[in-house]
């Protein structure tokens, strides 16, 4: 879970994110020059990168270290699989 600090920025950076979703709707209404559109997409694209890090971050940081913590072997394992799923999801999303 996100709490405090990466909670609010978080919460910031999806605000910014909705804004520039926004913006990229109006260039396209406005049949702006598809190129700039595609740039403000990839602004989009790592600007969500950086959210999912922070998320990825808080869950490391609480969940999977409160598993590791608490010595339960099953905790673990899920926690574990869930990371390598994780990874293999957002590693095969970047190709």
């Amino acid at each position: 879970m996100l709490h405090g600090d990466a909670k609010k920025k978080a919460q910031l950076r999806l605000r910014r994110i909705a804004g520039q979703v926004q913006a990229i709707e109006r260039m396209i209404e406005a049949d702006r020059y598809c190129v700039d559109v595609m740039h403000q997409v990839a602004a989009v694209e790592a600007a969500l990168r950086q959210v999912g890090k922070l998320v990825l971050r808080a869950h490391v940081d609480s969940c999977v270290a409160d598993a590791i913590k608490d010595g339960d072997a099953r905790a673990r394992k899920r926690k574990v699989e869930e990371l390598v799923e994780v990874f293999t999801r957002y590693g095969s999303e970047r190709k």
